[in-house]
């Protein structure tokens, strides 16, 4: 056996390896954490939440970026009319496999529709215009937010609304690292000419955070 000292690097190997994964999903280990973020209560819990916090309208265009396993997608595609649709990028192609089968029957019924691409160089068919875009803690994964940031603001239409959701996962997260996240996103959202609306919490631990702002409407004629 092992001693307990030579084996902390291999374990510290391992958690890099998994914690890594989260943010983009590859081969057996990623179709693990797929599972893993589809079941898991907090993951669940947080991706409906945003779904109903969001209020969307039957007739709404909704994007979301990074859908990993597809819970909010699915929610949200109960939430919108045959006039609406709802559009879904994740760079991961487990993921992509995964959502589209929970979400096999809204993608028949021409609801959805999901591509696996980077936030970095989005396809022509996922420029809008609009109604909401949203992600639920992808934004830490993205090559320059406030460009990504920028790029997708000018996809909604004026007035339309930007959400972005966030869970702290550092150790030892709190309350107060809640809040100063929510804060460095709202400053990241009106640097890119976006109108913050609001930032609501979801109580778990540690809590989530989801901040809300928008397109200014369009100056009148």
């Amino acid at each position: 056996m092992q001693p307990r000292t030579a084996m902390a690097p291999l374990k510290r190997s391992i958690i890099k390896t998994l914690v890594g994964q989260f943010g983009h999903p590859r081969g057996l280990a990623g179709r693990a954490v797929g599972w893993v973020m589809a079941h898991r209560s907090s993951n669940r819990r947080r991706n409906l939440w945003i779904a109903a916090l969001l209020d969307v309208r039957p007739t709404d265009r909704i994007l979301e970026v990074g859908f990993g396993p597809g819970i909010a997608i699915a929610e949200l595609s109960r939430r919108i009319g045959s006039a609406g649709h709802l559009y879904g990028v994740d760079h991961s192609e487990v993921m992509l496999r995964q959502a589209s089968r929970r979400n096999a029957a809204a993608i028949m019924a021409g609801r959805v529709t999901l591509t696996c691409a980077s936030v970095a160089d989005l396809p022509a068919t996922l420029n809008g215009p609009f109604d909401v875009i949203y992600a639920v803690n992808s934004l830490g994964h993205w090559p320059d937010p406030a460009e990504r940031l920028r790029e997708l603001g000018g996809r909604l239409v004026p007035g339309g609304r930007m959400a972005l959701v966030s869970q702290p996962r550092t150790p030892g997260a709190t309350a107060q690292t809640s809040l100063k996240v929510a804060r460095e996103i709202q400053d990241l959202l009106e640097s890119v000419g976006l109108r913050h609306e609001k930032t609501d919490t979801l109580g778990l631990d540690p809590p989530v955070v989801c901040v809300l702002a928008a397109r200014p409407a369009a100056e009148p004629a």
